[in-house]
C-alpha cells in the first residue's frame, strides 16, 4: 500500500510539474520549487495524516520527481515520458538509500537516472519501429 502511495506520489509530480513548467510557464525552478513546497508544508502541518513513513519519504518523493517535471518541451515531447520517470523515481530512491550520497545529492541522481532510464527506452522503441 505504501509503496504504492509513493509510486503515485512520484508520477504525479513529475506530470504536475511538467505542465506547470512548459503548458503554463513557469518555469522549472519555480514549477519544482512550487510542488515541493506544498508538499513539505501539507506533511508540517498535518504530520498525522498519512503516518510515519508516508510522512518522511513523501515530500522527499514528491521533491525528487518534480525535478523529472523540470525537463522542457523541447527535449521530452511524450508525457509518458515523464509520468513513467516519475513511477520509476520512486523505485531508485527507495533501493538506493544513501548510495548516491556524493554524487550531487541523492534525490537529483536518482531523478536523472530515472529521466535517461526512460529517455533511453523511449529512443530504443523508436530506433526499432522505424528498422
Amino acid at each position: 500500500m505504501y509503496i504504492a502511495v509513493l509510486l503515485f506520489a512520484g508520477s504525479f509530480s513529475a506530470i504536475l510539474t511538467y505542465c506547470l513548467n512548459n503548458k503554463m510557464r513557469l518555469g522549472g525552478v519555480m514549477a519544482s520549487s512550487a510542488i515541493s513546497v506544498v508538499a513539505a508544508g501539507f506533511f508540517i502541518l498535518f504530520p498525522k495524516f498519512a503516518g510515519n513513513y508516508l510522512t518522511t519519504h513523501i515530500p522527499s518523493v514528491v521533491m525528487g520527481a518534480s525535478f523529472i517535471g523540470m525537463a522542457t518541451y523541447k527535449m521530452i515531447t511524450s508525457s509518458w515520458v515523464i509520468a513513467l520517470s516519475g513511477l520509476l523515481f520512486p523505485v531508485i530512491y527507495l533501493f538506493s538509500g544513501s548510495f548516491f550520497e556524493g554524487y550531487g545529492g541523492s534525490l537529483g541522481t536518482s531523478a536523472a537516472i530515472a529521466l535517461g532510464s526512460v529517455f533511453f527506452l523511449q529512443w530504443l522503441i523508436i530506433k526499432i519501429q522505424s528498422s
